[in-house]
């Protein structure tokens, strides 16, 4: 997630989208608008390469989008207009996105730590997501000596850790096929976007992919 200012203004929601304008990044909570500093370069790095990763996948299944912020995501449940860093809409769930926003529950939803998001990221937005519906969050911690992936699905309305399996994969349940290695997340840097689609890749994608290029 972006650095956050420390000045915050106080405003009502629909102030805050007649304020707001598409360079303006910013979230809004119950009356009080939160203004974010550009990102640093590595958690954009971070941020690039899972949306190429989860770009790719969702094109292929040929079954939602992929938005990134400044894209509003608006939780109804918590009162609160956030801009996740990218978050997946599938199947019926895209009726419910506009040409302005996404309403209610996306079905993945994944936030990168900065120093100033962990509270934001790990204690607010993480019963708001919960409480929203929202399938699966993940949450990335790119920072130096901290490197770490989380993911968490929902079960009976809360949010519960999905751990790694036996050959090192995290599994998506709300992305059936999509798949990440802890390892790139701990690592010093990222393998490249396009080695890691085609080894994260089910084999009867990876074959499609090779018809596809064929064809081209």
């Amino acid at each position: 997630m972006r650095t956050a200012l420390q000045s915050k203004l106080n405003m009502t929601y629909e102030q805050f989208l007649r304020w707001k304008d598409e360079d303006t990044h910013a979230e809004w909570v119950n009356g009080e608008v939160i203004l974010f500093m550009p990102p640093k370069t590595f958690h954009q790095f971070v941020v690039t390469f899972l949306n190429h990763l989860f770009d790719a996948f969702v094109h292929l299944v040929g079954n939602g989008v992929v938005l990134s912020a400044p894209c509003e995501l608006f939780l109804s449940q918590s009162n609160a207009s956030r801009e996740p860093d990218l978050f997946v809409v599938l199947g019926d769930n895209l009726k419910q996105l506009s040409e302005d926003r996404f309403m209610g529950a996306p079905d993945l939803v994944v936030e990168v730590i900065s120093d100033d998001s962990v509270h934001r990221d790990r204690v607010e937005k993480f019963p708001e997501y919960e409480r929203e519906g929202v399938r699966e969050y993940w949450i990335v911690d790119p920072r130096p000596g901290r490197k770490a992936i989380d993911v968490f699905v929902l079960e009976r309305g809360s949010f519960v850790p999905q751990g790694v399996n036996e050959t090192g994969w995290i599994e998506s349940r709300a992305l059936p096929g999509f798949r990440v290695k802890e390892a790139w997340f701990t690592a010093e840097s990222l393998p490249n976007p396009l080695i890691a689609l085609a080894e994260l890749l089910p084999v009867e994608l990876r074959t499609q992919v090779a018809d596809m290029l064929n064809a081209w």
